[in-house]
């Protein structure tokens, strides 16, 4: 049991390296292409950290929901979390399609939208711990 509580809690702090810093990373690398015209190292690494974080994020959503049947029996809070978790995951896919269009040279976005859009991720973080450390019901 402690296991699976070890490896949810590294790989939800995987994902959430990738959840903060993947949309900041477009705004560099949206600098970056005006700059060069073309595709560079930021670029890569941008796409590398969300393919990596991807699988992170599937085994953290499978060692969470296992958490919340065979540690909490799925009690009211865990559903709450499981909510924010799925909106997380949203976010993240999101994040995916702006990677996507950047890989073809699209940045439709302007900088201000992608800082609050990566803010977003942050307030839902917090909503997330504040709910499995206070158990509100």
């Amino acid at each position: 049991m402690d296991w699976v509580k070890i490896i949810h809690l590294l790989t939800v702090m995987g994902w959430m390296t990738s959840i903060f810093a993947v949309p900041r990373a477009l705004i560099y690398w949206k600098r970056e292409f005006a700059r060069l015209g073309d595709f560079g190292p930021l670029g890569d690494l941008t796409i590398r950290l969300y393919r990596f974080s991807a699988g992170l994020a599937v085994i953290a959503l499978i060692t969470g929901v296992w958490l919340g049947w065979q540690v909490w029996g799925f009690m009211p809070w865990v559903w709450l979390k499981l909510g924010m978790v799925l909106v997380l995951a949203g976010h993240y896919g999101w994040t995916g399609l702006l990677v996507l269009r950047a890989r073809r040279g699209e940045f439709r976005e302007s900088d201000f939208f992608l800082r609050v859009f990566n803010e977003v991720s942050v307030v839902l973080v917090i909503a997330v711990l504040w709910v499995v450390v206070v158990k509100p019901f």
